[in-house]
């Protein structure tokens, strides 16, 4: 193995020069790149600018936790680096990769020096011997193609790492941030530990498909950032220009907010409430009632369960004084009612509904079928059928045909 090289450093080195003096300033920077942060928010980021430890942000989908960090990169002025996280994620493409292509290229190139380093060797055995004492020159870090990690640590301008959706990676990559969020280092096996010249700020967000590593926590600051207050919310939207009028953002925003206590698959996020106030006001919408709202719902709710939900909902939200029709008990829709409902006025109770009990009461009263039905004792078929009708006897050889009894089974 050959020597650290000088892109190796001894250990990391903390922000000589912070970018935020107090939270206040840290609020305002966020502020200024549309970004509307409370104070715990911007308190926890200040923190993560002086501590130099990893901000872990929990939450829901949609709450602002990548944004976030694409603002702290804007106002700090660092070059963002984001390495999206998914299932089956290989170390490889989050730490480094060795270029092979290069590798078979530049051996192609050399191969008359090759040829000149194991000419003379007597043998086989001594001429892989030769080769093997040079091997390093191929896994150098002339060779190394870094991926998000190592191009955080080896890079000469500080920057903001961001490891979006830690949460849907598997448990071995946990394993091998470790260090990184720990000492802010990566170990190559064949050419060293590359250590931080700059710490880099690392946020990473976790959408909480699954829990997270205590060892992982352990090394991070943490917050839970949840869907904002009304209040704020309705910041975020005016801060962003829709078109919307404000009064019209307001009640918008408390639709949204009611969507979201809905038991549904996916909750509205803060982007698609600023996506809704867009639509409406691209539609030139000045009144919100619940037939547009319906009409233009699919922007904020994506599942067609949900989007029923939704629907049923929409009156209520906009007008909660609004008084909505229960659905009518129809034939044939699917409500789990048949066809065999019985209309007569004597069925009915007070508001009109059938009573079923009643009507099956009535169907089983003795005697409810007049004489010659079928069924009743005074039943027979031809000419005497006003008379009573006579049993039928029934032979010992017809009940044995009848069951089979007297068949045998031919062998």
């Amino acid at each position: 193995m050959t020597s650290l090289s000088d892109g190796l450093s001894d250990g990391p080195q903390t922000d000589p020069d912070p970018p935020f003096e107090s939270v206040d300033e840290v609020v305002a920077a966020l502020h200024d790149q549309g970004y509307i942060a409370d104070t715990r928010l911007a308190t926890t980021v200040f923190l993560l600018t002086r501590l130099d430890k990893p901000l872990l942000l929990e939450g829901p989908a949609g709450v602002g936790k990548t944004e976030l960090a694409k603002m702290l990169a804007a106002a700090t002025g660092r070059r963002l680096l984001r390495l999206q996280c998914y299932e089956g994620q290989d170390e490889t493409k989050a730490l480094y990769e060795w270029d092979y292509g290069k590798q078979l290229m530049y051996t192609q190139i050399l191969r008359e020096k090759i040829g000149q380093v194991v000419e003379d060797a007597p043998d086989l055995a001594t001429a892989v011997e030769r080769i093997g004492e040079n091997e390093s020159v191929f896994f150098s870090e002339r060779f190394l193609a870094p991926r998000p990690l190592l191009e955080a640590i080896r890079s000469e301008q500080p920057v903001v790492l961001l490891i979006d959706e830690v949460d849907r990676a598997d448990e071995a990559l946990e394993a091998v941030l470790l260090e990184t969020l720990g000492e802010f280092q990566i170990s190559v096996p064949e050419v060293g530990t590359f250590s931080a010249k700059q710490r880099p700020y690392v946020l990473l967000t976790s959408n909480n498909t699954r829990d997270l590593a205590a060892a992982l926590k352990r090394r991070c600051l943490h917050l839970f950032l949840d869907y904002p207050s009304a209040e704020r919310e309705l910041e975020i939207v005016r801060s962003k220009k829709t078109g919307l009028a404000d009064s019209l953002a307001e009640e918008l925003v408390n639709v949204v907010r009611g969507l979201r206590e809905l038991e549904l698959r996916k909750a509205p996020s803060i982007s698609e409430t600023i996506d809704w106030a867009r639509t409406l006001a691209v539609l030139g919408v000045d009144e919100l009632n619940s037939q547009v709202l319906s009409d233009t719902v699919s922007v904020v709710v994506k599942y067609d369960k949900d989007v029923k939900k939704a629907l049923d909902a929409l009156p209520r939200l906009v007008d909660p004084n609004a008084e909505i029709e229960e659905p009518g008990h129809g034939h044939g829709h699917g409500h789990g009612h048949g066809h065999g409902h019985s209309h007569d006025e004597d069925d009915e109770d007070d508001d009109g509904d059938v009573d079923g009990r009643q009507v099956r009461a009535g169907r089983d009263t003795a005697g409810r079928h007049g004489e010659g039905v079928y069924g009743t004792p005074n039943y027979a078929k031809g000419s005497e059928r006003d008379a009573p009708a006579k049993p039928r006897s029934v032979t010992s050889g017809q009940g044995s045909r009848s069951f089979g009894l007297g068949r045998k089974r031919a062998l």
